[in-house]
This record gives structure tokens, C-alpha cells and sequence, in this order.
């Protein structure tokens, strides 16, 4: 009687955890925004900038993935983007996510006209985007490893979707500034936003173009003629805006022209270059990882504990007190750090602290107002950090998205943004080691358990 009780006691007990098992689990899975990231790289968590996009969503856009192709690689590929994309339909009710093997759809297939597996299709109303598989992926630095840029790609279209409006920028050339080709990820994450980017060469002009919301100034290794700094002068003082990034260049301490331009919204160039001999990254003096002051740009990557790297950053400061023109410091050394003003120095690695260097802590980014606190320019010293393989590091591209949003007052699209790392990395075996793995796993494991288990049984029943 006492067996029998005690073995009906242990049955309700089974049977009432297992229920309270499947209704925990039907619970949270009926909660929406409840979820746990455990991923190593966070591959499930869809940064600031995705969540506040699809909340701003008021239509419906419905996405269509084709697939193809039947090799591991594409099975892999596949899973990362339908997890993505199902990430994006839990997160909001606008999204409807559909997936359609063109080989047993034919007909969709033609409707859609694709004409390669591993297309996806957003649609909104009438406005459709397409984006491709190979957008998404690109060789890591490990070997056998990846990097999924879906996020990005993905987010980047639905903001398109959402508005035709695009901000019309140049870029200045003529002055050996940082070529296209270094800087296509830059340009990719701006026109990504709604920019639109165009080239200004004002020697061949001679005017700044009337819809130019902006003018950016990338790493001039030249100075600028006197008939451009009066141009751009009186643009920034008027409606334009500046953004400008230089940097260390053989004729930086004689670029009067250019020097003149920069003082026409309350900045100085230092002429000198920032060597950090606190806190630096990789123990390299030159590449500097500043402190973060407080500010709407950079308030986001404090938050989260992402840095700015600057490789040869060169020295600015500010007239504090002007009445026209207000520069706010976003990034400055520690006080540590001195400003080494005979470059000469720096090209023989020859560099130490005299008494004619600057004295740390040094300012290297600014945020320019006018008297009536409205955004004008941005003035960072240095522009290597937008080249591409800098500019994925840490907190840079944002630090440089934010920067241009904040001058063009676009402050709801200042946020953190996907981050474009690794997704996987592969380990390649060898065919006598997937044996071993195989047989492993397979047969010794199992049966090892089994014979223990069968040791136990016949030792109590022994006993």
C-alpha cells in the first residue's frame, strides 16, 4: 500500500512539473519583447537604432525571402537571415516575414522577377527594395570566419521605405582629400541614412550648389585657395553647414587658408599632433582612444562603453566666451598627453616632451553653434578613423553618424547602430576526426551512460 502511494505521489509530482513546465514556457513565449540573449556576440539583440525604427513603423511591410540552393554554406547563410528576420517580425506588427523556395514557386518567383537565389524583398504600398544575400556577408578576419551585416542592410532599408526625403551633401575635392574607395563604408552608412552624396570641386563651380545642405571636408593634405575659404565662409555663416575632419599632413603647420576657415566658426588648429602617453590602444602613443565628454552625440556610447579610436589626431582649442560662435569639446585626451609641435619628431619616431609641446589634456573633436544655438559644424582632428577599416572600430562609425545627424538637427537618428562583426567561425575537420567525433558521440557515450546505468541497477538489485 505504501509502494503504491508513494509511486502515485511520484507520478503527481512528474505530471504537475512538466505542466507547470508548458505553461511557463507558453507564458513566455506570449510575452513579445521578454527575451535573453546568450549568444557570445549578441546575434539575437537588435541594437537601439532597429528597435526605434520599427516602433516609428505606421504601415505594413511585408517581406519575402527566396532561396536556393542546397549546400551547407547556403543553409547557414539562410538561418542567420530568417532568424534576423523573424527578430524583425517579433518586434513589431507592421513586419510580415514570408519565405519562398523559387524552384516550387515558380510563378512568385517571375511576379517578383528574380532572377538569383537569395534575394530579399521589402515592400511597402508601391515602393519595393531589394537586397541580396551577398550585401549581407563578407570575409572575416579568422580564417573560416564571417561577418553578417544583415542588420544594417536590412534597417537601412526599411528607413528608406519610410520617407523620400534625401539631404543633399558634398564632399570637397581637389586638396588629395581621403579618396571614395577609403572611405565607401562611411559613404554607404550615410547615404543609408538619407543622404545624399555628391562631389564639389569649387575650382571648377566656383559656388556651393544651392540645395547643398552641407559641406564635408575630409583629410585635405593641401591648403584651400583663399576664393574657396571666402565661399565656404560665408555659406557657414549663412544657412550651410560644415563637417571637418583633417588630420596629420607633411604641410599641416602651413595651411594659412585652411587655418582661417576653421577660426571663422571658433576653432584653432593646434598644429600639432596628440601623443598619448596614458591611455592609448595597442601601447601605440599615436593611436589614442580619448576620453568621451558629455554631449547629445555622445551621450549613447557612454551608455553602452564603446570608445573612439583616432590614429594621429592633431591638436585643437577653442576661444571660450565668443558671442557668435560656441565649440562644444565631444572628445579629449588625458592630461597625460601632450601635443608634439615639431613633427620632424614624429616622422623619425623620435618624438618626446619639450617645453615648446602642447600640454594635455587636449580637445580633438568639436560641436559648433551659432549665437542663436543652432548646429553649424563639426570639426574632428583627424580623419583616418573614417577610413574603413578603421571606422568599424568600436564606437567610431556611430561617433561619426551621430556627429552629422546632430549638425543637421536630425536628432531622432542619433543612436547605436547594428554592429557589423563576426557571426561565426568555422572549424575545419579533418575526415579521420569527424570519425572520431561521430563514434564519440554516437556509440561510446551512449553506451558508456547505458553500462553505468545497468551497473547501478544490478548493484541495488544485488544489494
Amino acid at each position: 500500500m505504501n509502494k503504491w502511494i508513494r509511486g502515485t505521489n511520484a507520478t503527481v509530482i512528474s505530471i504537475a512539473v512538466i505542466g507547470i513546465f508548458i505553461i511557463v514556457t507558453l507564458f513566455l513565449n506570449s510575452m513579445k519583447g521578454i527575451q535573453w540573449d546568450l549568444s557570445e556576440n549578441k546575434k539575437y539583440s537588435l541594437s537601439d537604432q532597429t528597435i526605434s525604427v520599427l516602433k516609428k513603423l505606421d504601415k505594413d511591410i511585408k517581406i519575402t525571402m527566396f532561396t536556393g540552393g542546397g549546400s551547407a554554406d547556403d543553409s547557414i547563410m539562410y538561418r542567420d537571415i530568417r532568424d534576423l528576420l523573424n527578430e524583425y517580425k517579433k518586434r513589431s506588427d507592421k513586419i510580415t516575414f514570408e519565405e519562398i523556395d523559387p524552384n516550387r514557386d515558380p510563378a512568385k518567383a517571375q511576379e517578383y522577377k528574380i532572377d538569383q537565389a537569395g534575394t530579399i524583398i521589402f515592400e511597402m504600398g508601391e515602393k519595393q527594395k531589394k537586397v541580396y544575400s551577398y550585401e549581407l556577408f563578407m570575409s572575416g578576419q579568422a580564417q573560416g570566419s564571417y561577418n553578417f551585416m544583415g542588420e544594417s542592410k536590412f534597417t537601412q532599408s526599411i528607413m528608406g521605405m519610410i520617407t523620400d526625403v534625401k539631404h543633399p551633401i558634398y564632399f570637397l575635392t581637389g586638396h588629395n582629400e581621403l579618396p571614395s574607395a577609403q572611405i565607401a563604408m562611411f559613404r554607404s552608412s550615410l547615404e543609408g541614412e538619407n543622404y545624399a552624396i555628391k562631389d564639389l570641386n569649387l575650382f571648377k563651380e566656383a559656388a556651393i550648389p544651392a540645395d547643398a545642405e552641407a559641406v564635408f571636408i575630409l583629410g585635405p593634405q593641401t591648403d584651400l585657395d583663399p576664393k574657396e575659404v571666402a565661399l565656404l565662409k560665408e555659406y557657414v555663416q549663412g544657412k550651410g553647414k560644415l563637417f571637418i575632419a583633417f588630420g596629420y599632413s607633411k604641410d599641416m603647420q602651413n595651411m594659412k587658408n585652411f587655418d582661417e576657415l576653421l577660426a571663422a566658426v571658433n576653432v584653432k588648429n593646434g598644429k600639432a599632433v596628440v601623443v598619448e602617453t596614458g591611455r592609448t590602444l595597442y601601447n601605440n602613443p599615436l593611436t589614442i582612444v580619448p576620453n568621451i565628454e558629455f554631449h547629445t552625440i555622445t551621450n549613447d556610447l557612454a551608455d553602452q562603453n564603446r570608445v573612439v579610436v583616432l590614429p594621429v589626431a592633431a591638436a585643437l582649442s577653442t576661444e571660450a566666451g565668443n558671442p557668435d560662435w560656441k565649440a562644444n569639446a565631444l572628445l579629449k585626451s588625458t592630461d597625460k598627453a601632450y601635443g608634439e609641435t615639431d613633427l620632424n619628431q614624429l616622422t623619425s619616431n623620435a618624438s618626446k616632451q619639450d617645453p615648446a609641446d602642447l600640454k594635455g589634456p587636449i580637445d580633438m573633436a568639436y560641436a559648433v553653434m551659432n549665437k542663436d544655438n543652432k548646429p553649424k559644424a563639426i570639426v574632428i582632428g583627424n580623419a583616418q578613423f573614417l577610413q574603413d577599416q578603421i571606422l568599424a572600430e568600436q564606437g567610431n562609425r556611430d561617433f561619426a553618424l551621430n556627429s552629422v545627424n546632430w549638425m543637421q538637427e536630425l536628432t531622432d537618428q542619433i543612436s547605436i547602430r547594428p554592429r557589423e562583426e563576426a557571426a561565426m567561425q568555422q572549424a575545419f575537420i579533418m575526415p579521420n576526426k569527424a570519425k572520431m567525433i561521430f563514434y564519440g558521440t554516437i556509440v561510446i557515450f551512449p553506451l558508456a551512460i547505458l553500462a553505468l546505468g545497468g551497473a547501478i541497477w544490478w548493484r541495488r538489485r544485488k544489494g
